[in-house]
């Protein structure tokens, strides 16, 4: 299931620890993946629900798991890149702390996995244009998207 898909760069992120606590660097504007600011939002997704799927027509979404765990399934569905109809399944959180930089075009959702609410973070390119959304959604469970959503046991 894994495979790369052109154009996502992950960054593995530096926790700093101290006797007070620790600190994790998400994104730096000295990044090889920064390539501008938009604004930054804090999302939750719940234990077993699948928020997906949707993609960008001009943002790139860079999304790091800060609690909790979720599992982020990216799909590659732009017609002129190479790694057309591949897919990524990574698990991302507390156990993994990762970066995902999204270009736009890639379909991409999250489940969350385990106990307790997976929040995470996004720092898009791109403001949120309430009047309008570059922001394009197709239903998880449709069949649209080649992937099933299920855990996978065994």
């Amino acid at each position: 299931m894994q495979a790369n898909i052109d154009g996502v760069k992950i960054k593995k992120l530096r926790v700093i620890p101290d006797e007070r606590g620790w600190l994790m660097e998400i994104l730096r504007s000295d990044d090889e993946v920064f390539e501008k600011f938009g604004q930054v939002y804090l999302s939750v997704v719940y234990p077993g629900v699948v928020k997906g799927w949707h993609y960008h027509k001009v943002q790139r979404d860079n999304m790091c798991v800060i609690k909790g765990m979720a599992k982020l399934v990216l799909y590659d569905s732009r017609d002129e890149s190479p790694t057309k109809g591949n897919f990524m399944e990574l698990f991302i959180g507390e156990h993994n702390p990762v970066l995902v930089s999204i270009p736009a075009g890639v379909l991409h959702g999250m489940k969350g996995i385990g106990t307790e609410p997976a929040m995470f973070i996004n720092t898009p390119t791109e403001i949120y244009d309430y009047d309008k959304p570059d922001e394009f959604r197709t239903d998880p469970f449709s069949g649209e998207v080649p992937y099933d959503w299920f855990r996978k046991d065994g």
